[in-house]
């Protein structure tokens, strides 16, 4: 079976689609078509793969004489396609899928007879962060947090003004309006809406006197993988130099904006398998791409880095020599990074701390490059006096 992908497009992160998906369809619940059609209802444009889905046959029909309905032998004939069949080649071929994107120019626009979108600014982003709050509020994402009234159900839902004010501090921020926040207001909604947020992977319509639809079983981590996608492509076309943290000890919280280079190698270096160098790695970066890091923060990090590197120093200096590895050391030592007294330079431009962090966390992840190949390499072995060969535990074979 091969589905025609074309007519699809994906407002989801493929893998996050993959990965509800795969839920949906393992769960081996008899309701699994209803959360498999909220799914698709969520994570396409428009209702085409949705209603391609609804099309197709729950299972194969049965055909008592399959001779009698057609001139093909049976072995010749086409599998019957089904929902669950169809389902899952969506799944498998997710990474297929093309993204969503906006329409491209109308003639106007193109001519210049109208004026084109707006150029990025930062007053456009609050509004886009409303609309991206009332899109998720609508699908349920945060019923958990703010509840969801019932015409059956009598009683007091949360009242959202006071939850975001336990969270921030400050009142009245709900119902939104961004034309009353202030830059701190504004961008600590941001990171309260990536803890609120949490995803119903199941709805119901409740038809009695328009009630509408009920959500549940809740679930925070694809919500908030979705959140930060769709929110840091909103920061992305703003004039704001900031992100959502993907990953790490600052994960959901907003970052100085980076090239995509130090953006993998952060990715790379947290990916470390070692829990206690992963630990102190992920506070070093969080404490160095904080929206508002100090001089003394980035120092902190620096030194916190430097710390692993003299750990690994024999390991260093085995791969590189002993010259070369205290070079590494030399400028934390000689500048006033790691010591604080009068022989240590002072003056040099904060800037440096930039290079000199970015430095040892690279050479942060290369040592554990070489941790991990040495891991890898067989021990060395010495023969045996029955003539088979046993390992040694270290280079002098004892």
């Amino acid at each position: 079976m091969v589905i025609d992908l074309s007519n699809y497009e994906l407002l989801w992160p493929a893998a996050l689609f993959a990965s509800e998906a795969n839920r949906v369809a393992s769960s081996g619940r008899r309701d699994w078509t209803t959360r498999a059609e909220w799914l698709l209802t969520e994570a396409f444009q428009g209702g085409s793969a949705c209603s391609d889905f609804e099309s197709l046959p729950a299972s194969a029909p049965r055909v008592d004489d399959p001779w009698g309905q057609s001139d093909t032998p049976p072995w010749e004939q086409p599998p019957v396609v089904t929902q669950m069949s169809w389902f899952r080649e969506l799944i498998v071929r997710s990474a297929e899928l093309r993204p969503y994107a906006e329409p491209r120019p109308y003639w106007p626009h193109r001519k210049g007879v109208a004026n084109p979108a707006d150029p990025p600014h930062p007053e456009k982003a609050r509004l886009d962060f409303v609309r991206l709050v009332m899109e998720l509020h609508k699908s349920g994402y945060l019923v958990e947090q703010f509840g969801e009234e019932c015409v059956d159900v009598d009683e007091e839902l949360p009242d959202p003004a006071e939850v975001l004010k336990l969270r921030l501090g400050v009142g009245d921020l709900w119902p939104l309006r961004p034309q009353e926040w202030d830059e701190d207001t504004f961008f600590g909604l941001i990171e309260v809406f990536h803890d609120l947020v949490s995803r119903p992977r199941d709805r119901h319509f409740h038809d009695w006197d328009q009630c509408g639809w009920h959500h549940r079983e809740f679930h925070s981590g694809p919500a908030r993988v979705l959140y930060r996608w769709r929110m840091n492509r909103l920061l992305e076309r703003s004039a704001l130099h900031y992100r959502l943290a993907d990953e790490g000890e600052d994960q959901g919280r907003l970052v100085a904006v980076t090239d995509e280079a130090r953006a993998d190698l952060v990715h790379r270096t947290l990916s470390a398998p070692d829990p206690d160098i992963k630990q102190r790695t992920a506070h070093a970066i969080a404490l160095y791409r904080g929206r508002n890091s100090s001089t003394e923060e980035k120092r902190s990090a620096i030194i916190a880095l430097a710390g692993i590197l003299e750990e690994r120093r024999d390991l260093i200096r085995a791969e590189l020599g002993k010259p070369d590895d205290g070079a590494l050391f030399m400028i934390a030592n000689k500048f006033e990074i790691r010591h604080r007294d009068a022989s240590q330079r002072q003056d040099y431009d904060p800037a440096f701390l930039d290079w000199i962090f970015w430095w040892y966390l690279a050479t942060v992840e290369l040592s554990t490059t070489l941790v991990l190949r040495q891991e890898r390499v067989p021990a060395p072995t010495r023969p045996d006096p029955s003539g088979s060969t046993v390992a040694t535990n270290d280079a002098s074979g004892q």
